[in-house]
C-alpha cells in the first residue's frame, strides 16, 4: 500500500476514539478497516455516530461497531459499477480490493463526479432560523464596526457562508433574527441579488437571548425547522440529523461536537477512604460540546415566553424537566467550525483567501 492509502486505514483493534481523531486529522469521514494489513471492512462517521448515540464506550474497538452490508470494488469492476457503488453507499472514496484482500487503489468521489455534485443524502427542505442579533463580543474590535453576520470570509460574509451551506442541502427559506446593527444587516441583504436568498427578518426590540426571538415565529413556522447561530458551520449531512430527530420523536435535537482534551498528566482515581485505586496515564477525554445548531419541532415555540429574555438552553431544560425529548446528535470535533472564535475565524479567512 502507498502512503496515501495507508493514512485511510485503521486496524480492526483500534478504538473508536482513535478512529474519530484519525478522521479529523485526514479530513475524511470514512476509514478502511484492516486486519494484518489486509482489507476487513469500512468504518464511516455514521457508524461512530450510532455507537455514540447508543452510549458505547469510545475505548471499544472499531471491530465491534462495523456494519455487515459494506460494499467495495474489485479489480474487475468498471467505472460505471464503481460509480453506482459510491452513490448507493454515499462513499467519499471507494477502495479497489483484490481477491486476496490487498488494497490496490482508491477512487475518490471527485475523481468521477462533477464538482457541483456534492456528497449529500436526501434533500432537506426545512425552514432555517439564523440568530444574528448578538453583539459578537468575542470578535471585538471588528464587531465594533461590523455586525458579526457581515464579517467577510473570503469573498462572502459569514451569513452567506451559512445560508449557502443550508441551500446546498435543499433549505431555501430563512428567518434572520436581528438586533445589534440591524439596519446595516438589512441594507446589506437588500443590496444582494434579490433572487439569491429568501429571507424574512425577525427584529427584536430588545435583546431576547438565544431563543427569545423564536417566540416571534409563533403561527409562522408550522414544520420542523433548524436554528443556527450566525458564527458556526457544521459539516454534516442534514438528512442524517433529521432522520435521527424524527425516529426518536424529539422535541429538540442539539448537534454536538465530540471535543477531545488530552490530559498531560497521570489521573488518580481514589476510593471513599482516599486510597489510590488506579492511575490513568495521560488520558484522552471526550466531551459533547454544544455547536449552536439545533433542530426543533414547531410545538416548542409555545414554550417560549413572549417578549422576555430566554436562551435555548433554558428551553431545553424546560422540556427536560417536563420529561419531553431533547436528543443529542454527535459530529466529530473538526466537523464544527466556530467562526466567532478568533483562531478559527483567522484560519477560515486564510483558507478562503487561497
Amino acid at each position: 500500500m502507498n502512503n496515501n492509502i495507508i493514512e485511510l486505514t485503521i486496524n480492526l483493534t483500534e478504538s473508536i476514539a482513535s478512529a474519530l481523531k484519525q478522521m479529523d486529522q485526514i479530513n475524511k469521514k470514512l476509514l478502511i478497516v484492516v486486519e494484518n494489513g489486509k482489507y476487513y471492512s469500512m468504518l464511516s462517521i455514521g457508524d461512530i455516530q450510532r455507537a455514540i448515540i447508543k452510549g458505547i464506550d469510545l475505548n471499544t474497538s472499531v471491530g465491534k461497531i462495523l456494519r455487515e452490508d459494506v460494499v467495495v470494488a474489485s479489480e474487475t469492476d468498471d467505472m460505471d459499477k464503481i460509480k453506482q457503488h459510491m452513490l448507493q453507499g454515499r462513499n467519499e472514496y471507494m477502495p479497489i480490493v483484490d481477491k486476496n484482500g490487498e488494497i490496490k487503489n482508491v477512487i475518490y468521489w471527485e475523481d468521477i463526479f462533477k464538482k457541483e455534485e456534492k456528497l449529500r443524502g436526501n434533500i432537506v427542505n426545512l425552514p432555517v432560523v439564523i440568530m444574528a442579533g448578538g453583539i459578537g463580543s468575542r470578535l471585538k474590535p471588528i464587531t465594533n464596526v461590523l455586525p458579526k453576520a457581515l464579517i467577510p470570509i473570503g469573498d462572502k460574509t459569514i451569513l452567506e457562508q451559512i445560508m449557502d451551506f443550508f441551500m446546498e442541502q435543499g433549505c431555501n427559506n430563512f428567518y434572520l433574527s436581528i438586533n445589534h446593527k440591524s439596519d446595516m444587516i438589512k441594507y446589506y441583504i437588500k443590496n444582494l441579488k434579490q433572487d439569491t436568498y429568501n429571507i424574512e427578518f425577525i427584529e427584536e426590540d430588545k435583546f431576547l437571548g438565544t431563543a427569545g426571538s423564536l417566540g416571534l415565529l409563533k403561527n409562522k413556522i408550522h414544520t420542523t425547522f433548524f436554528v443556527s447561530n450566525c458564527d458556526i458551520l457544521v459539516d454534516q449531512d442534514l438528512s442524517d440529523i433529521l432522520k435521527f430527530h424524527k425516529s426518536n420523536k424529539n422535541d429538540i435535537t442539539v448537534v454536538s461536537a465530540m471535543m477531545n482534551i488530552k490530559i498531560p498528566y497521570g489521573v488518580l482515581e481514589t476510593n471513599n477512604n482516599g486510597l489510590l485505586v488506579s492511575i490513568i496515564e495521560k488520558p484522552d477525554l471526550f466531551f459533547k460540546i454544544n455547536t449552536g445548531l439545533y433542530l426543533l419541532e414547531p410545538r416548542v415555540l409555545e414554550d417560549i415566553p413572549d417578549n422576555e429574555p430566554f436562551d435555548i438552553t433554558d428551553l431545553a431544560q424546560k422540556l427536560i424537566n417536563e420529561k419531553r425529548k431533547v436528543g443529542i446528535f454527535p459530529v466529530s470535533e473538526k466537523s464544527w467550525k466556530d467562526m466567532g472564535n478568533w483562531d478559527e475565524f483567522l484560519r477560515q479567512a486564510r483558507i478562503n483567501s487561497k
